[in-house]
């Protein structure tokens, strides 16, 4: 078999999936990402309340591909993807040429064209994200101890946008923290004041699941103390104010963008091949259409098929799925025909609480507390090092056992990790 130059664009759950399966495939494979570890999404919302460490869930790349010389690590950010000439151009590791190129690039918060709302509101779609949050959460707190009667309710109303599994099962983890934990670090305070609302555009939260479970995941937040705003679309925020399309508005020095998510497509990729939720449009062998060599995986790609004539929904469980088909037929080649990507949902989950989650089954659904059973145990099986898993299942259980966790920690940036930044930046720039 011919050594074979393999740029994957993304250290995801695609990219890293990709990577580990060709690593002894002889091939050789430059990953590229922006960070140096790959990050586990479904449990930022834990870090940004506190309750789990942030190297939990990030996990260093060069620690997965130890004394492997075939797999490259690169730390930078695509620029510009050249498919004529088949090169990929970064801003800090230079140009790759490639046989093979996959683009796993993920996604990031969508805005939908809000500059006021992008500017001030907190995304949660990086470690990096989550640690801001969390800095920005336990601050609130702290503000307001000296805070005046009328700025304490900006201060105290935490407000979520969007009612999906990140925006539920955030809001459920303010909603325990207020209850269970608060109370007992600011002894001194009235915590009755603080208010969690979680607004949702549609009638429901949780839209992709059964009715059962939407219905169910409504009753556990309301019972929980969160402010459902249901049928309500956020039409700005200046940092202060959270003004919605019907007129109201909250005063509020925290919002969470968990609304929607668009994929991150390198500039170099033709307009054509783009689709609704900038994601590219590939065909049942992963390829972008009309490429032969060039491949999108995960959250970016956009696959119709008779099961899923809009796509199939951007899940961790998805992109691994897919990664293992494109590396079972990139080895097969060229003895074997390639397989196609054949997708069987095998249900989808959320939890609110502690002893509260829902869970849809392709034949049934449940919740309550065999589903937040469920819920726990697949996610741990998904965390990458038993390492992490056993450290995870630790603080989740003196979490469950106490009703409180000891990782309420405000780490901000020195002065001297500000220059840092600010010296790459330049140096960006520098080299445009």
């Amino acid at each position: 078999m011919d050594q074979k130059r393999i740029v994957i664009i993304g250290a995801g759950f695609a990219g890293l999936q990709l990577a580990r399966r060709l690593k002894k495939s002889g091939h050789d494979i430059t990953l590229i990402d922006q960070y140096n570890f790959h990050q586990f999404q479904p449990l930022f919302y834990q870090v940004a309340t506190a309750r789990l460490e942030p190297s939990s869930v990030s996990f260093p790349l060069r620690k997965v591909f130890q004394g492997r010389k075939n797999v490259h690590v690169r730390l930078a950010s695509v620029t510009q993807i050249d498919l004529k000439q088949k090169q990929v151009t970064t801003d800090e590791a230079g140009i790759f040429d490639y046989d093979y190129l996959v683009i796993a690039s993920g996604c990031s918060s969508n805005f939908f064209g809000n500059a006021h709302v992008q500017q001030h509101a907190f995304p949660m779609k990086s470690t990096t994200e989550a640690i801001a949050l969390r800095n920005r959460i336990l601050l609130n707190f702290e503000d307001s101890l000296k805070a005046t009667e009328d700025e304490l309710p900006a201060i105290m109303n935490l407000v979520i946008v969007g009612g999906g599994p990140t925006g539920v099962e955030l809001a459920g983890s303010l909603a325990e923290m207020k209850r269970n934990i608060l109370p007992k670090d600011y002894p001194d305070m009235d915590f009755s004041q603080l208010n969690i609302y979680l607004i949702e555009g549609s009638e429901h939260t949780l839209n992709a699941m059964s009715p059962a479970s939407r219905k169910k995941s409504q009753e556990y937040l309301e019972q929980m103390g969160v402010k459902l705003w249901l049928k309500a679309i956020v039409k700005d925020y200046d940092g202060k104010i959270v003004s919605l399309a019907d007129g109201r508005s909250i005063p509020s020095h925290t919002l969470i963008w968990a609304a929607g998510v668009k994929g991150n497509i390198p500039d170099g990729i033709n307009a054509e091949m783009i689709v609704r939720g900038n994601r590219i449009r590939v065909d049942p062998y992963h390829r972008l259409i009309g490429m032969e060599n060039v491949y999108a995986l995960g959250d970016v790609s956009y696959m119709e098929t008779p099961e899923w004539p809009t796509g199939h929904p951007q899940l961790a469980n998805v992109a691994i799925k897919q990664a293992i088909n494109l590396a079972q037929n990139i080895c097969k080649e060229p003895v074997q025909k390639p397989k196609p990507f054949r997708y069987q949902n095998p249900g989808t989950m959320a939890t609110v609480g502690k002893r509260k989650a829902v869970v849809d089954l392709p034949q049934f659904s449940f919740q309550g507390l065999l589903a937040w059973m469920v819920w726990m145990f697949l996610h741990l099986m998904l965390i990458l090092s038993v390492k992490n898993r056993l450290i995870i299942f630790i603080n989740w259980a003196i979490a469950y056992l106490t009703n409180d966790t000891t990782l309420r920690l405000i780490l901000l940036p020195t002065a001297k990790q500000i220059d840092l930044i600010a010296g790459r930046v330049q140096m960006d720039e520098n080299r445009v």
